[in-house]
């Protein structure tokens, strides 16, 4: 279980990396929740930076 753990860590690591570098070449909110599978609202409240 600490494997699944870990794994579910990096992952979470991973998409934050994708999603910021995407918001650098310009991706909209609504491409990056296309390309994840959620809504823009979703991925925005979960990755934006206030």
């Amino acid at each position: 279980m600490r494997a699944v753990a870990a794994l579910r860590r990096l992952v979470e690591r991973l998409e934050a990396l994708q999603v910021e570098s995407a918001r650098r070449q310009g991706w909209s909110w609504e491409e990056i929740g296309a390309a994840l599978g959620v809504s823009r609202q979703a991925v925005h409240k979960k990755h934006s930076r206030r």
